[in-house]
């Protein structure tokens, strides 16, 4: 008899019959058959489903090496973020006992969430616990490669940033890699190699590619000119995105790999309110990007800007593919990149044993090993808490004492993880190994001793360097690059500008980019909904504000934005 999958963490939940009735407006009830496929992997913009009664099944690899992912019963419903961002979706879903299903289109759909938020809070909430599910079982796509190429670390880096469920197979220790190749006629020179959920297999895909073939947004035709262009999708340029387009304004967000920023990369957020419990970076992003999807903003990722220069009163940024986007105001929030470090062979180990980031890809490639983080701020007081989860030991490598530069709360639980062996005043002088990392010799900055000590992976959290070499000297930076805003960059004799504007008008910064700002979350959410306002009050003092702007717009934002969690729907079809 198949068993239904048990709720866990509110991903499979069941519908009230209010729900149920108020979806049966706007759906058609449907009898299902045994081995009737409802949603087919890697099918965009597929239908909701409610199983009424009879069983579905949602399967990986259907037709060929299925494994059973869930199986939902009467009042459940089928799909997963997928259907919500427009993604293929990243599995099949297959009556295995007949009876009957309610399909709801997705813009009928709309109607209903928009008069019920409940609804609408409840499917976001499964459909985000789903997507982690399947993440973590390593469902969706399969990347295979090996682990000493730079293509395949960075496919994997591109999957895991923007929440892409995958599967890496490793060429030098998975014995089934070979034969696989085979069927694909792909030789090992040729790799990595992308199997898609549709089916279709990229030789070495970009960044674009990949992104084209799994349904993430890219640059397109749209709007002639927008009213606001958020350079960066971190914290800031999330907030302002979810900012701009609530209240009115033409709001594009573009981002060179993935939405999130260095907070993306954050397995593990503690101290943003309104999540005791914490959450990781990648959700966090994730949530956000929903919610600003829900209120009209568009996102294009990946579309790194490679330039910024005035055209005819308004601001053109400059694709590296090409193409353009033009603005009447622009906030750069391209926020910053870690540094890495100066020892010798780096960059021999940078494609397979070296990191910049601690998410649940990075803790499974290197679980039961040895691995050592360098940092004393807290992106490396979280990396180190983390990865203790899944490694023998991390080995936690600062120059200064933790107190100076981290949480308190991080330094007080690092002290007491039996996992993490912290070495103060310390630092890496060498790598050791063959073709990957085998250890580091440190050295004690006050002795100068030196030793060895063992690691497999080596994640890297130090200092940081402003994203803004793309602009080439057209706004004001101080001497380490990061953006001047406000008073700071005002010129002698000129009027005095507003705070978050740059030395160029109409253009305005946010976020770690922007020189004197505080390096958190927080403070960089709040610097992305102020840059809105500041924003309107630029396009309304000039009067560049679109007729539809200047009607919808209001003189002064909400609070700071956190996405929803039970408040009001954060549902983007509402």
């Amino acid at each position: 008899m198949l068993v239904e999958t048990p709720d866990r963490e509110g991903a499979y939940p069941r519908l009230e019959d209010a729900h149920i009735q108020a979806l049966a407006v706007e759906g058609q009830r449907h009898h299902a058959q045994t081995g009737e496929v409802l949603i087919r992997e890697g099918e965009e913009h597929y239908d909701f489903f409610v199983v009424l009664a009879g069983k579905v099944a949602d399967v990986e690899g259907f037709g060929g090496d299925e494994r059973v992912i869930s199986v939902h019963g009467p009042k459940r419903f089928l799909g997963e973020l997928s259907l919500i961002t427009g993604e293929a979706a990243f599995c099949t879903s297959q009556v295995r006992e007949p009876g009957e299903v309610l399909r709801v289109p997705v813009d009928r759909l709309k109607t209903v969430v928009a008069q019920d938020s409940t609804l609408g809070d409840l499917i976001l909430k499964a459909y985000l616990s789903r997507r982690s599910l399947l993440i973590g079982r390593g469902a969706g796509l399969r990347i295979i490669g090996s682990q000493f190429s730079s293509d395949n670390r960075r496919l994997r880096e591109f999957a895991a940033r923007n929440r892409i469920p995958y599967q890496w197979v490793n060429l030098e220790k998975d014995q089934d890699a070979e034969t696989l190749l085979r069927e694909l006629h792909v030789r090992p020179e040729q790799t990595p190699v992308v199997i898609c959920p549709a089916g279709q297999v990229l030789r070495n895909p970009s960044n674009a590619d990949l992104a084209h073939a799994v349904g993430l947004p890219a640059p397109g035709p749209g709007v002639t000119v927008c009213d606001l262009a958020v350079v960066g999708a971190g914290p800031a340029g999330l907030a302002a995105a979810v900012y701009g387009a609530s209240e009115g304004l033409v709001t594009v967000t573009l981002d060179e790999f993935a939405t999130g920023g260095q907070a993306g990369r954050t397995s593990r957020i503690e101290n943003y309110p309104g999540f005791p419990t914490g959450i990781s970076g990648g959700e966090l992003a994730e949530r956000a990007v929903v919610q600003a999807e829900k209120f009209g903003a568009t996102f294009s990722v990946p579309a790194r800007a490679s330039g910024l220069q005035e055209r005819d009163g308004n601001h053109v940024i400059k694709l590296d593919n090409g193409g353009e986007v033009t603005a009447r105001t622009v906030l750069i929030a391209t926020g910053v990149r870690y540094r890495k470090l100066d020892v010798p062979r780096f960059e021999e180990f940078e494609a397979s044993s070296i990191y910049y980031a601690a998410t649940l890809s990075e803790a499974l490639f290197c679980r039961n090993d040895p691995v050592a983080v360098v940092g004393g701020g807290n992106s490396a007081g979280q990396a180190a808490l983390f990865l203790s989860r899944y490694t023998r030991v991390v080995h936690l490598l600062a120059r200064r004492g933790l107190d100076e530069t981290m949480s308190r709360y991080l330094v007080d639980r690092i002290g007491t993880s039996p996992g993490i062996e912290t070495h103060l005043g310390t630092e890496v002088r060498e790598l050791l190994g063959g073709d990957c990392l085998e250890g580091l010799v440190v050295e004690d900055r006050g002795t100068g001793q030196r030793r060895e000590l063992p690691a497999r992976a080596l994640f890297v959290f130090i200092g940081a360097r402003p994203c803004t070499d793309w602009l080439a000297g057209e706004v004001t930076t101080d001497e380490d690059g990061f953006i001047l805003t406000g008073p700071d960059s005002d010129e002698p004799g000129l009027q005095r500008r507003p705070l978050l504007q740059t030395s160029l008008p109409g253009v305005f910064a946010a976020g770690d980019v922007r020189s004197g700002s505080i390096k958190r979350v927080t403070s960089a959410v709040g610097e992305g909904a102020t840059a809105v306002q500041l924003v309107w009050r630029y396009l309304q003092s000039t009067g560049r504000a679109s007729d539809d702007t200047a009607a919808t717009l209001s003189y002064s934002p909400a609070p700071v934005p956190t996405p929803s969690q039970g408040r009001g729907s954060c549902f983007p079809l509402s």
